[in-house]
């Protein structure tokens, strides 16, 4: 598996693809135990390029900036949630992978794990989760 290097995941931070090169690597961004994580971290790449224009370009008193950029950071990481699945997803897709590749690659590797609940939960409850 080869990773980008920083130009490279930048330009994949903000949207861009990556060659066939990397192809490995995204599905493993989008699969590995800490995927939601490297969501956000993607989200905040792209606020931390626009915060400094907005603070330095919009007109008004600083206070007004600063409580626009920091409403701005709240709405964009909630949008960020919301549509964590589905955007990690078309990643996915672009480099190639067919649609549902890393939602199944996670299910596979989480398949025991929740096995292990279930049984749990029967034993402790007597029936079968619903």
């Amino acid at each position: 598996m080869t990773r980008p290097d920083p130009i490279r995941w930048l330009w994949y931070a903000l949207g861009g693809r990556l060659g066939p090169r990397y192809r490995e690597w995204v599905l493993h961004d989008a699969t590995c135990r800490t995927w939601r994580l490297r969501h956000f971290a993607r989200i905040g790449v792209q606020l931390l390029i626009v915060t400094p224009l907005i603070l330095l370009l919009v007109p008004g008193p600083l206070w007004v900036r600063l409580l626009s950029v920091l409403l701005g950071w709240l709405v964009a990481l909630r949008y960020g949630l919301f549509i964590m699945e589905g955007s990690v997803e078309h990643r996915v897709v672009k480099a190639g992978y067919p649609a549902g590749e890393a939602q199944r690659v996670r299910e596979r590797a989480t398949a025991a794990e929740r096995a292990a609940a279930a049984r749990r939960y029967a034993e402790r409850y007597g029936r079968e989760p619903s």
